[in-house]
């Protein structure tokens, strides 16, 4: 019962800041946070082990677009609507998505930066240091301090 109530009032919570945040109009045109020098050492390592074409991204991320898209790329204050799918470094699937819509402006910094690599249509591969993924918060079966893999196909971007 404890759980039950604990969990409806952390959805209750969270829901309640989404819609905070809903009202207030995004002004940011682009990201600028960079990830810290020991973690884009990790992550290159982890790329250049498993042979991974990727570029490297002067904020601390690599991405490989598979497909540039066609059309105006979004901007940190656009909506997006994606399928996506997230990896752990070992393949581990934690979440995945189809025709998912969200504010670009309400996800992690990762996505804030890459997605707008590739305009509606395309379809990018980010590999995200902690600092631009999740950090050092644990969250639903991602460990904290991971280092994240996301496949984006961008449907439509507004």
């Amino acid at each position: 019962m404890k759980k039950h109530v604990f969990t409806l009032l952390f959805c209750s919570l969270l829901l309640g800041s989404c819609q905070q945040a809903n009202q207030t109009p995004c002004t940011q045109a682009t990201v600028t946070t960079e990830a810290p020098q020991e973690e884009v050492s990790s992550l290159k390592q982890y790329i250049e082990t498993n042979n991974i074409s990727a570029t490297a991204d002067k904020r601390g991320f690599y991405y490989s677009i598979q497909s540039t898209g066609s059309g105006t790329k979004p901007t940190v204050c656009s909506s997006v609507t994606v399928n996506y799918t997230g990896k752990l470094t070992n393949g581990e699937e934690f979440d995945s998505g189809r025709g998912v819509s969200f504010g670009l402006d309400q996800l992690i910094v990762g996505w804030q930066e890459g997605i707008p690599l590739v305009a509606p249509g395309g379809s990018v591969t980010l590999y995200l240091p902690p600092s631009l993924a999740y950090g050092s918060q644990e969250q639903n079966g991602i460990p904290a301090n991971s280092i994240l893999v996301f496949t984006i196909d961008l449907i439509k971007a507004n």
